[in-house]
This record gives C-alpha cells, structure tokens and sequence, in this order.
C-alpha cells in the first residue's frame, strides 16, 4: 500500500485550486461539500465554479498562475489542461511541504482523490493510488447498491447523542450499548425513516441500560422477484445479506438464492401441487420461534409477498406476536415475464385493465367470475394456472370470450431456461401437454399477446 487513506478536515480552511474547466469544476464540488474555502486560480471559469467560490467565501483570481498564489494555502490541486502548468503547481506545492493533488498524473501528486460513497456523515473512500480510477468508482458503485441510504441517518443519530451516552456509561458498556444500537432494533426504524421511533427506542434502552442485550430478533419479508436476481431490489439485497436464517419458496430461483449471506442458515418451505413441505401454519411459527430467539429471519419468495404470496398471513402473526418485521416488494411475475416476453400487459388498441387471478384448483372446482373475466378489453393473468388450464379456457369460450382470443404461456419467466408458448383459448392446452410446458408458468390472456413476437426483446 503506497497511499495511506486519511480523513483530511477542510472545514473553513483555504484550498487553491488552479483551473477553471470542466475537471477543476468537479473538485471544487468535492471541496465545497466539506465546507473548504477555495481560491481559484484560472484565466477563465464556468458559471458553477463561480458560485462555488462565492457560496464558500472564497475568492477567484483571473491570472495566470505563479508561486505567490500558495502562500495561505493549506491544500492544492492542480487541474488546468496543460501539463506543464500542473507539474509547475505541483513542484511548488511539494517545495512547501503542501498536500498537491495533480489530475490525472499520479506521479505529480503528494494525495489522491478517492472514489468516494456518502451517507451524511458517514463517507467510504476508495482508491487505487491513481493506478485504476475507473475500477475505484465501479468498487463505489456496487457499494452504492449495498448500503442503505438510510445509514447516514443513523450516523447523526449516533453523533446527535454521543456526549449523552459517553456521560451516562463507562467504557466497556458503551462499546456493547453501541453494538445493540447498530444491529438493533434502532437501526431498523432509523433506516426505515422512522428516525424520531429510533431515538426514543435508543434513548429509553440508555436509561435502563444494565448491560448488553440479547440480539433483537426480526423478520424480513422480501419479494424475490419471478427469476433474475438482476431485478432485486438494492434494499432486498441489502436484508439479504445481513439475515441468519432464511426461509425459502420454491420459486425463488437459485441464482436469487445465491445472493443470501452465504453462512446464513436455510430452510426450504416450498409447496408445490399435493406437496407441502411445511404448511402454512407451521411457517408462520417457525418466522415467530425464529425471531423469538434473536434470529434476523428472512422469508424469501418468488414475486412479490403481497401478490398471491400469502405475506398478510404470515405479517399477521408476526404482529400478534409483536415481532418486528419490514415488507419488501419485489416484482411480481405478471409484470416480470411479460415484460420478458414483449407482451404488454396494457395497451391502448387491445387492454384498457389488467386482472391478476389464481388459477389453483380447490377440489377440482375453479370457481370465479367468469362472465366479468370473459368482457372484451382487458389483459387476464392466470398464476399457478397451468393444471387448471383446460378448465380456464372452456369457461371462458363458453362465457363469450372468443376461441381465437390469443394465448401466451411463460415457462420459468426471466430466467435464462425462460421459453414462451403462444396459442388461442382453444388451441393452447393441446399446445402445453404437447411441448410439455411445466411450472412455474404463467398464463397470460388476451389481444396484447399477439405482439410478443413484435415487442419481444430477451432471447433466454
């Protein structure tokens, strides 16, 4: 490691920037978010650097530069579009023992600028000595995706009541009540938005402060999406990473799998036709043991909790049992696998409305409104409709939906074994038995079909 990475302090200091362009704009940004006052060197400047200057108390000078304009500096850069005036700059400062930073010549420069991730207080820089820029802001980039934008909250929080719980405990029981804050209940109200919540909870936990709790149990509810892991959201990702259990549907797809911390302990709840694992009952009792013993429980499944996934039942419990949880959304498969397959769901010449409906048999009866479903204009989506779909098909002909009504089935949709099979109401069950179409598969109903092979853009 050639560059050691410190925290510099600019607040109301002086820092000389020499350049007025594009480049030099963007480190005056930095240096103005961390409260500098710059002095700009430049015989020309763009309108923001000039605000910039005047927002921090600074002062520009319309000159060419010389030695003179150091003296006061605590903080250099060098980012003028000629090399020459650079290594000048950068001589000069380094003469005076000033930290210089030359754009782009690593070899100019006492200091670099990292990549840098901000949450509020709390900022992560990351660098690679100047060797591979590009790289450091793609290491920024996934680090964006990975923290809550809700820690810098958090980190005032702590800031906010720091001299409170450095007065109320000693040293060995601040580092513990500091532990619980992070990884506790505080933290998950505070990154939730529920900052004022998490205070009270910090505050009151302060007062009766005995030593270091249990971990908090708590149960994440995250939609999984229909199969590519690409369309997680970044805070399912994030609860994914921090849970010690997970509890698992079998439409989670194993890429998506793959993204759980991998030490996490987990646990296939899976249905399936006949064929349930553990029953529904038993799941919402393993999410309450689970919690009750301090475990971050994560119940994973496919789509989305809210969307024929049984998550208010299951959210139900944990309420009565007064277990903390957070519902994440995820994509539900209508919108996923039609999307995959270039089928709008709505369009303004075929489907003005689109209807999500299951599709499971209960004792051998699908009992819906056929006549409602069968009206002109709208998009039908059957989901777990494929051993029913016989059944769908002649009751909708026989309720006035016309037999050449186009039909899609999306088998394992987004994923790259994803294969789509197209017919009409009186074509497609022969069609599915004939290319043996299984599930997970769902059936999407209506005029918007007939412009999958026009719209379709994902090839699995």
């Amino acid at each position: 490691m050639r560059y050691l990475p410190l925290a510099f302090d600019v607040q109301d200091r002086p820092c000389l920037l020499v350049g007025g362009g594009a480049v030099a704009t963007r480190k005056a940004r930095l240096l103005a978010r961390a409260g500098a006052r710059l002095t700009v060197v430049a015989p020309e400047i763009t309108d923001e650097l000039r605000q910039l200057i005047d927002d921090s108390d600074g002062q520009f000078f319309r000159a060419t530069y010389h030695a003179d304009f150091l003296d006061g500096a605590e903080l250099v850069i060098a980012a003028t579009a000629d090399p020459a005036v650079n290594a000048e700059v950068s001589a000069d400062a380094q003469e005076r023992k000033l930290p210089v930073n030359a754009v782009d010549a690593p070899g100019l420069c006492s200091f670099t600028f990292p990549a840098i991730v901000e949450r509020g207080p709390l900022s992560i820089g990351i660098s690679s000595g100047g060797a591979a820029p590009v790289l450091a802001q793609r290491l920024r980039a996934q680090l964006e995706a990975l923290l809550s934008p809700g820690i810098g909250a958090l980190a005032e929080l702590a800031m906010h009541v720091r001299d409170k719980v450095k007065t109320a405990l000693p040293e060995p029981q601040r580092k513990d009540f500091w532990r619980w804050v992070f990884s506790g209940p505080v933290a998950s109200k505070v990154e939730a938005g529920k900052t004022k919540e998490g205070e009270a909870a910090l505050l009151a936990a302060l007062a009766n402060w005995r030593g270091e709790e249990g971990p908090a149990g708590e149960v994440y509810l995250v939609g999984g999406g229909p199969g590519d892991p690409d369309l997680l959201t970044f805070r399912a990702l994030r609860l994914m990473q921090q849970a010690d259990v997970v509890l698992y549907d079998r439409l989670v797809s194993p890429q998506v799998l793959d993204l759980v911390r991998r030490d996490a302990e987990r646990i296939y709840v899976g249905k399936k036709k006949e064929f349930h694992s553990v029953p529904q009952d038993g799941i919402n009792q393993l999410l309450v043991d689970l919690a009750g013993k301090g475990k971050k429980v994560l119940r994973l499944k496919g789509g989305d909790p809210f969307i024929f996934g049984r998550g208010g039942e299951e959210i139900d419990k944990l309420a009565e049992a007064r277990i903390p949880f957070q519902v994440v959304p995820g994509i539900t498969a209508a919108s996923g696998c039609s999307t995959y397959a270039g089928i709008p769901l709505t369009h303004r010449d075929y489907a003005q409305s689109v209807r999500f409906i299951t599709g499971h048999l209960k004792e051998g009866e699908l009992e819906l409104p056929w006549k409602e479903l069968a009206s002109p204009g709208q998009t039908l989506v059957f989901y777990m409709g494929l051993t029913g779909l016989s059944t769908i098909c002649k009751q909708l002909i026989s309720h006035g939906m016309p037999a050449n009504t186009p039909v899609a089935l999306v088998e394992k949709g987004t994923t790259r074994e994803q294969r789509v099979v197209v017919g009409d109401l009186s074509s497609i069950p022969t069609l599915a038995e004939k290319k043996s179409v299984e599930a997970p598969a769902l059936t999407i109903i209506g005029g918007v079909v007939s412009l999958h092979k026009k719209l379709r853009w994902y090839q699995p």
